[in-house]
């Protein structure tokens, strides 16, 4: 796909990712085209699906979540067959910021926040660990944050 972009919708895109709230005349001057053709460009990447949404991306610190926990779950053999209700669940507990299906010894990775140690555990024994088929969590403190980002590299 990164190829049926030209050079000012890659510019586009990486503008919009340090900054969504950039007018279109913004991002018209700093790429080098009008108004009007920059604006074209910016709803055709909508419209394709280029740009997901637009987004304000809050310091999850301010806002008191203090712990941020990496988990690896594994589902027994008869989890597996409930699948889609382990999935929904996952999506449904807001503490949950990311789930990924991975190969090998463990079937999901996600990442947790919670205001402190205690409110994980808590998530924990109340809520994960309680879902049907789960066979085994690991789960991973993060101490401190090295780097985080939503910025794609823009071939």
């Amino acid at each position: 796909m990164a190829e049926l972009l030209d050079r000012y919708e890659k510019r586009i895109l990486a503008l919009l990712q340090e900054d969504a709230s950039l007018s279109t005349a913004a991002i018209a001057e700093k790429v080098g085209l009008s108004s009007s053709p920059c604006w074209r460009r910016i709803d055709r990447l909508e419209r394709e699906g280029f740009i997901r949404r637009k987004v304000a991306l809050v310091d999850r610190k301010k806002i008191g979540l203090n712990a941020q926990i990496f988990a690896q779950i594994k589902l027994n053999a008869h989890g597996r067959a409930n699948l889609d209700e382990f999935t929904a669940a996952i999506r449904a507990f807001p503490e949950v910021l990311e789930c990924y299906v991975l190969m090998g010894p463990v079937d999901f990775l996600i990442r947790v926040v919670a205001t402190d140690i205690e409110a994980y555990e808590k998530f924990f024994f109340d809520r994960l660990s309680q879902l049907p088929g789960v066979q085994e969590v690991n789960s991973t403190v993060a101490l401190s944050e090295i780097k985080a980002t939503t910025e794609l590299p823009i071939p």
